[in-house]
């Protein structure tokens, strides 16, 4: 249940990306941003396991990607809420 799970748990600092040739900050507030959409996409309801799988997903497909420097934050959040939305669509 979502209710029992605060985003900021998910949250990355600067540190937590790995380098990024000096573009740490940039990348970990971007991923901070696409995971407080993500998480408003997600359903009160929801179990803990699956949110998440779904939240550590965002990191698993954007890790290493250059589009987290280079696309505008519009394109990734409407990445984010395909990703959510299909993902939550399989579960169905």
């Amino acid at each position: 249940m979502k209710d029992m799970l605060q985003v900021q748990d998910y949250l990355f600092s600067y540190a937590d990306v790995g380098d990024w040739e000096g573009e740490e900050e940039v990348v970990a507030e971007r991923l901070n941003e696409l995971i407080h959409h993500a998480w408003d996409l997600l359903p009160e309801d929801l179990d803990c396991d699956t949110i998440d799988n779904l939240i550590e997903g965002i990191w698993e497909h954007l890790r290493g990607d250059l589009a987290l420097l280079e696309a505008d934050i519009e394109e990734l959040t409407d990445w984010v809420t395909h990703y959510i939305n299909s993902s939550l669509d399989e579960q169905m």
